[in-house]
């Protein structure tokens, strides 16, 4: 199953309430707040550009496509997928909320 970094990105800001409007192309695309639910994300407001490509992170040898394939792991562990990615993005950002709201240090 192929997913983007932008569908990683809206999940995110969905589970906090947050709907984005993606603006621009290429280096040039950003991420802007088109409208703010509930009360995780008290800082931001409508019209905020919260996320924007940055050139510095591209791999040396960047690629189009990766696609992890599973397969290995399964013949050899045993191991299968029980969580789908969108789930996991979810659990997440609870887990981020849950320790941010009880000031709780990233690197314990």
């Amino acid at each position: 199953i192929q997913h983007s970094v932008r569908d990683f990105v809206r999940w995110s800001a969905s589970e906090l309430g947050i709907e984005l409007d993606f603006l621009g192309s290429g280096e040039s695309e950003k991420g802007v707040v088109r409208s703010i639910r509930g009360s995780n994300a008290p800082a931001l407001v409508e019209g905020q550009t919260i996320i924007k490509v940055d050139p510095r992170y591209y791999r040396p040898a960047e690629v189009e496509l990766l696609i992890g394939d599973p397969k290995k792991a399964e013949d050899i562990l045993g191991w299968k997928p029980t969580t789908a990615l969108d789930e996991l993005c979810n659990i997440m950002v609870e887990a981020d909320l849950r320790r941010n709201k009880n000031n709780t240090s990233f690197w314990l």
